[in-house]
């Protein structure tokens, strides 16, 4: 527990969920009022999804198949979309912003490497390889389940912003550059800056009234000999698990 008695998770978080999500919103460029469609609702995109509404959004609408992170974002003022429960996502969104579509997209997906046998096989295979043959592998197999990153293209209304703040680590992957071009669409993207946006968070995650709502993330908090349980968890979307804080004191 910090010195002011309050719960560890609100300070915890400033090291990585944070800082990454406040990024994603940053680099989405949402104007004041705008719309923006959150993909995926981990723990970046619920933090992202709640930095945005508190940023000045007027509308943020998050997307998950998973019904507890849905449930989660609709606690702090999210809009959901369960994908499969729509027989169109675009339209879908763009019946929400009078068909134009979202002003700014945040692809908190990313490669989905845990769903793609081709991708997690490739992995483990260049972990134990030497650099000098790992680098070719990886240059030729590097491409990565791109349906996140074609769906925020899609969502985007023309001159819209996509943030992407899922990882992508593929050399070879395509795309739909005509699309990209002329819906004049900007993309910005990069792994968090984590320092840079500290000091602007810290009031926020000590403000005891949780502005960001820190506090309502974590949903399972385990020793960290529990760790490699916990991913497996986490990975297979299993008892609920959107964030686990790992306690070496438990």
């Amino acid at each position: 527990m910090p010195d002011d008695g309050s719960p560890d998770e609100r300070y915890l978080y400033l090291s990585d969920v944070v800082p990454t999500a406040w990024q994603a919103v940053e680099y989405a460029d949402v104007p004041p009022g705008g719309t923006v469609v959150v993909l995926g609702l981990g723990p970046i995109g619920q933090m992202a999804a709640r930095i945005a509404l508190h940023r000045g959004a007027g509308r943020v609408v998050g997307v998950d198949l998973v019904p507890e992170r849905r449930a989660m974002a609709q606690r702090h003022g999210v809009e959901t979309i369960d994908p499969t429960a729509v027989d169109d996502l675009v339209g879908a969104v763009r019946d929400l912003t009078s068909g134009r579509g979202a002003d700014s997209v945040i692809d908190a997906v990313g490669m989905e490497a845990h769903g793609s046998p081709v991708a997690e096989t490739t992995q483990k295979v260049v972990g134990v390889l030497p650099d000098a043959l790992a680098a070719p592998l990886t240059e030729r197999a590097g491409t990565d389940r791109l349906a996140a990153l074609y769906a925020a293209i899609d969502l985007a209304r023309r001159g819209g912003t996509i943030s992407l703040s899922g990882v992508y680590g593929g050399a070879k992957d395509p795309l739909p550059m005509m699309q990209l071009f002329d819906k004049q669409l900007t993309l910005r993207m990069g792994q968090a800056n984590v320092r840079r946006w500290t000091d602007d968070l810290l009031p926020l995650v000590a403000d005891v009234a949780d502005p960001l709502g820190v506090l309502d993330l974590r949903t399972h908090r385990l020793p960290l000999e529990s760790a490699p349980d916990a991913y497996r968890t986490f990975q297979r979307k299993e008892d609920g698990c959107i964030k686990v804080v790992l306690d070496p004191w438990a």
